[in-house]
């Protein structure tokens, strides 16, 4: 199986052919696929495998034991078939649009309060970020709404590169990851919001930050000794 979507973000119908099915039926293992599974904050992709002129509903997609995995609401799809897949792309392309976003403000974060960022999840209609901060000052964490956009504005080209691993550790905001990911990970995939951030992420960005639109934060968060959350939503949907 290779996970197309670390490639081209914006591949929203494409031929694979299936290699699995499980013993329910309902589970499918493709041997190309553009299907996101949900994995760091971001929620899996939906859409359809279409098999002659049936339609199968994929409903979820998880990656399991290295394979990414599409549940459809049916039985009938076979090995060995080749099978046309359409992915639902009004949501993926919002979710692109907020994980993009999301990587701006934390970095925002980061920048002025040296906050740990601890965690994000992503929405249809929001996103949230969480981080690990002493002091809880909202003015403060209002402040980082206008500092976003004024990095979405400035329509920074978002790209994405492969490093070997000692490479990747030599970017300064990459140093914390070392210990967090397995020796066996020998190539890291880097996000790059031009000049402003990198980050390794597997995830879907758009390609540039002008396609975000501009956010507002609506909501804040203290969930407790030195946990903050932020929420934040696009304005132009």
């Amino acid at each position: 199986m290779q996970a197309m979507y670390t490639m081209d973000c914006y591949k929203r119908d494409f031929e694979s052919k299936i290699v699995n099915v499980d013993d329910t039926g309902l589970w499918i293992e493709l041997e190309e696929t553009y299907f996101y599974p949900t994995s760091g904050g971001q929620p899996n992709d939906t859409g359809l495998l279409i098999d002659d002129s049936l339609e199968y509903l994929v409903e979820d997609v998880v990656k399991k034991d290295g394979k990414i995995l599409h549940k459809v609401d049916k039985k009938g799809l076979v090995a060995g078939k080749l099978v046309r897949a359409r992915i639902e792309w009004d949501k993926r392309y919002v979710l692109m649009r907020y994980h993009t976003a999301s990587h701006i403000l934390s970095t925002i974060i980061n920048k002025e309060t040296g906050a740990e960022i601890t965690g994000n999840q992503l929405y249809a209609d929001k996103a949230r970020v969480d981080f690990s901060l002493e002091k809880f000052d909202r003015e403060l964490m209002k402040s980082f709404q206008e500092k976003t956009n004024e990095i979405i504005e400035k329509n920074l080209t978002v790209s994405f590169k492969v490093l070997e691993r000692e490479e990747a550790f030599k970017i300064p905001s990459l140093v914390k990851l070392r210990k967090q990911l397995p020796e066996t990970i020998s190539q890291i995939r880097i996000v790059d919001i031009g000049d402003f951030d990198h980050q390794a992420c597997n995830g879907t960005h758009v390609k540039d930050t002008g396609e975000i639109g501009l956010i507002e934060i609506f909501n804040l968060e203290n969930k407790g000794k030195d946990r903050r959350r932020i929420y934040f939503r696009l304005k132009h949907e």
